[in-house]
């Protein structure tokens, strides 16, 4: 997909409901390796071993693997390597990352029915982004200019139409142009090249996934499992924008945003032993979407030496995320080795954003319901920016002794972002109109190392693991492209290279009963 787009007149008018644009909703639809101290030392690598409540939410199957009823919970600290403390967030944080429990009941000599509940955080979203470069040609403004120049958007004697749907087609573009770019003395649209840019933005908040779980086994032979998933999506993020320029005061964006909401899914899994007589064996498993209804809001502010503009909206829109499969193997040798290999497939490009229509009432449940539509040009979009995901787990536990269990993992998961993927603030979706930041970061593999150890004291066990996860990234402070009327209104701003590095530390406190 090249970035060589062609401006053009913007027609469409304010609709009355909103979905999300691409980049903002893959924050949302994907997850971290976190849950027991166990499960993450092993590099998420259990889901066709099972016996860990973990694998409530990845295999439900291995949660009939259980024998003896068990309580679980987990405490972490969460720490940035590289960043920088901005926006009132830190590079360290604290996390109550688990809890949950499982009752085993027999159901004859062979065969168990049980029953588990597992809160665990699926996403951390503590981050904290930095970017700087010089701009040669290019600044932000310069975007909202090549749109506003466009002719149809002036009234018959020359002015301008704020009333036009260019004004609401992008926050930003909005504040630029009432507020910075026409010269209403000269009947004129002004805009200035910068020479250089500096961002940060602090994201905070979390995913909580609450998973209820009925699972079992026939003769040891075959384990099932059902989980019904609740998401509890708590998002935040706060970002200064500030372009530099050599005669003029800088302008600074400044952009707070919030995402909330909840969503459902289901989780089918299985795991069975083809051989009677070893303890291989193979798991399958396979995650509905999650329906996701979630409401957005954000402030956003220019500012120069002039003053300061402002622009805030708020709206509820829906997002429905991939199906997920899975493939897993495990292995047992004697009571001292543990292995497992686990690969999960997840086609991201295929998102679908959506914005509510309106809501229709339910005779038979005496109830309303609301009804949406799939935003088809920000999906189409979604399709061209992201990919098909493949998640490979590593892991392997060996007692020392009947009482130490030792860990280590490896887990992969390969890019989501095409190479070539940008934020389009031109596409004709209702999900751009709302928009109130440019910049962009198409973000590469996730390489996590993980490491544990487990002390079993009677009922009581006690474990630890530590993750390092690294991941780079391209960021763009707004989308480039090339002017197919005028070379001189070309916009390009050069890729800054930036990473996530950071360090997990999890305790997990396990009661057998």
């Amino acid at each position: 997909m090249k970035k060589k787009i062609a401006i053009a007149a913007l027609t469409l008018a304010i609709l009355p409901a909103a979905a999300q644009e691409t980049y903002e909703n893959a924050k949302i639809a994907w997850g971290d390796l976190n849950g027991t101290a166990r499960y993450v030392g092993m590099g998420g690598a259990m889901e066709a071993l099972g016996a860990d409540i973990s694998t409530i939410g990845t295999n439900p199957a291995g949660i009939g693997l259980f024998r003896k009823s068990q309580a679980n919970l987990s405490l972490g600290l969460v720490s940035q390597q590289d960043g920088q403390a901005f926006g009132g967030g830190h590079t360290t944080n604290m996390s109550f990352d688990q809890l949950g429990f499982v009752v085993a009941t027999r159901s004859n000599s062979t065969s168990f029915l049980n029953f588990g509940f597992n809160y665990h955080k699926s996403r951390n979203f503590n981050y904290i982004l930095s970017a700087a470069d010089r701009l040669q040609n290019a600044s932000q403004m310069k975007l909202t200019y090549a749109k506003a120049k466009n002719e149809l958007l002036y009234e018959g004697n020359g002015t301008p139409n704020f009333n036009h749907s260019y004004a609401t087609c992008n926050q930003l573009d909005d504040l630029y142009a009432r507020n910075i770019l026409y010269d209403g003395a000269e009947n004129t649209w002004y805009y200035e090249n910068a020479d250089s840019y500096n961002f940060d933005r602090r994201h905070w908040g979390y995913i909580a996934d609450y998973d209820f779980n009925i699972s079992g086994n026939i003769n040891n032979r075959v384990y099932l499992g059902l989980t019904i998933g609740v998401e509890d999506v708590h998002y935040k993020h706060y970002s200064e924008y500030t372009e530099q320029f050599s005669a003029n005061s800088p302008i600074r964006i400044a952009d707070d945003r919030h995402i909330s909401g909840s969503g459902a899914n289901l989780k089918l899994g299985v795991i069975f032993r083809p051989v009677e007589t070893s303890p291989f064996r193979i798991g399958l498993a396979v995650t509905t979407p999650t329906w996701y209804d979630l409401t957005t809001s954000n402030y956003t502010t220019a500012s120069d030496a002039g003053g300061t503009a402002d622009a805030s909206d708020s709206y509820e829109f829906k997002l429905y995320t991939p199906w997920r499969f899975g493939l897993s193997l495990g292995h047992t040798i004697g009571n001292y080795l543990a292995l497992g290999a686990s690969y999960e497939y997840t086609d991201y490009g295929s998102l679908d954003s959506r914005y509510k229509t309106g809501e229709r009432y339910d005779w038979w449940y005496d109830d309303y319901y609301s009804q949406s539509e799939s935003d088809d040009v920000m999906n189409r979009h979604t399709g061209e920016t992201l990919k098909g995901v493949s998640t490979l787990k590593l892991g392997a536990e060996f007692k020392a002794a009947p009482e130490v269990a030792v860990r280590f993992g490896y887990n992969y998961v390969s890019p989501m972002y095409k190479k070539d993927g940008f934020k389009d603030g031109t596409l004709d979706s209702d999900a751009s109109y709302y928009s109130s930041a440019t910049d962009y970061t198409n973000w590469e593999a996730i390489h996590r190392i993980t490491c544990g150890l487990g002390i079993q004291l009677d009922k009581v066990n006690l474990s630890a693991a530590y993750q390092y996860s690294m991941q780079n990234g391209s960021f763009e402070p707004f989308m480039s492209y090339y002017d197919n009327q005028d070379a001189a209104d070309d916009n390009i701003a050069n890729i800054v290279k930036v990473n996530n590095k950071r360090h997990q530390f999890l305790l997990t406190a396990t009661y057998t009963f």
